[in-house]
């Protein structure tokens, strides 16, 4: 289905309106096995619960197919047939800042783990690390704003996975 376009709305199970598969690209492993944990942890986590709401799209669950194409983020939502229902791409700009500023807290807080660091060090960059899933969290959910509905937690596991994807480019 082209992109805006809906599929007719439905009455949808209460619960429905949620994630049931995730999709990523298939691309090389993370630079690191502490990325490659965090992103299957974000992963885990997000289809462990979630609150996902296309707009104007009936039925659900849904299994959405999350990749970084042409510089942006496709969200591409389809039934757990496969059947695209709706397709919503964001231009990468606005996240750039946070996408980078993410991966140097997480290469900081690797370093700090390995290195053997205070726990005051170890806690302050997790600190630092929860403001910025906050931030993205928060940027994620406006930018889909009248497209996708998310809950807060959804919107964070989500941005860490927008992080990993953009780690592979």
């Amino acid at each position: 289905m082209p992109e805006g376009r809906t599929a007719p709305a439905t009455l949808a199970p209460p619960g429905a309106r949620r994630l049931d598969k995730l999709i990523l690209p298939d691309d090389a492993p993370l630079p690191s096995a502490y990325a490659e944990a965090d992103r299957r942890q974000a992963v885990a986590d997000l289809l462990r619960e979630n609150r996902f709401d296309p707009v104007g799209v009936g039925g659900g669950p849904f299994l959405l197919h999350l990749c970084i194409r042409d510089g942006r983020l496709v969200f591409d939502i389809r039934d757990l047939r496969e059947v695209p229902v709706r397709a919503v791409a964001l231009a990468l700009g606005p996240f750039r800042r946070l996408i980078k500023d993410y991966h140097m807290i997480v290469e900081s807080h690797e370093r700090a783990v390995l290195e053997g660091g205070l726990e005051a060090r170890i806690q302050a960059i997790d600190m630092g690390r929860r403001g910025l899933h906050n931030e993205g969290a928060e940027l994620l959910m406006a930018r889909l704003e009248g497209r996708i509905g998310l809950d807060f937690e959804t919107a964070r596991q989500l941005f860490t996975l927008v992080c990993a994807l953009h780690q592979r480019i």
